[in-house]
């Protein structure tokens, strides 16, 4: 089993029957909405309906046999499964280049216990010294965000399709890619004054988010937690 498979079904095994639960969205995660899917067929899982936190997340779980539900019908959920783009020593996250990162957000703060799933090779001393910073604009006046990352140290791009056109997410906005060199010193600040601006709806920071960790490795799992 690779590491990815391994965190996906480590985490399915965190799923007990009668759950409501969060839904992630990406690889990792579409792993795990199979595995469960998996259970239920088998019948070791009975019961269980998810949140899904993307439209594509939406597909393979209606594809997999898991049942859905919505946050207007489940405002508070037990558990939360979701992967990430990096994961740094306290657990401290950057997600949302699948282009979720708001949906996410909001499954997340809905959820008791959030448990993220990855591979080894999404683990970093430092936020931001590998993948992008994912942060949601509206469409509207999104050009006038450039020079305001900038100045926070950033390099913003605006993700597009392989055509060309701007990448929309499944709330409408736009995504800014923001590379920081040598990454983000302080993802508190930095959320603090990306959200502060007019016009920005999310960021891929999700900090003191994560309760647990699923590290798939070579030889197994591991199980991190964060601390306080």
């Amino acid at each position: 089993m690779n590491p990815k498979q391994a965190a996906a079904e480590h985490g399915a095994g965190l799923v007990k029957s009668g759950m409501v639960l969060g839904l992630g969205s990406g690889s990792t995660s579409m792993l795990m909405v199979q595995a469960i899917g998996r259970k239920l067929r088998e019948g070791t899982l009975r019961d269980v309906r998810g949140v899904p936190s993307s439209s594509g997340i939406a597909a393979v779980a209606r594809e997999s046999g898991v049942p859905l539900t919505t946050l207007d019908d489940h405002p508070a959920l037990e558990l939360n499964l979701d992967g990430a783009d990096e994961v740094d020593p306290k657990l401290g996250l950057i997600k949302g280049l699948g282009g979720a990162l708001l949906w996410e957000k909001i499954v997340a703060t809905a959820s008791r216990q959030v448990v993220i799933l990855v591979d080894d090779t999404k683990l970093v001393t430092r936020l931001g010294t590998k993948a992008p910073l994912p942060v949601e604009v509206v469409p509207f006046g999104w050009k006038t965000h450039l020079a305001f990352v900038e100045s926070l140290g950033g390099k913003p791009t605006l993700r597009t399709e392989p055509d060309g056109r701007p990448f929309v997410t499944d709330e409408g906005n736009y995504i800014l890619h923001c590379r920081f060199d040598g990454g983000i010193a302080n993802p508190i600040e930095l959320e603090a004054r990306l959200l502060g601006r007019a016009g920005v709806v999310g960021t891929g920071l999700f900090v003191g988010v994560a309760h647990q960790v699923i590290v798939g490795r070579a030889d197994g799992v591991e199980v991190l937690t964060r601390k306080g």
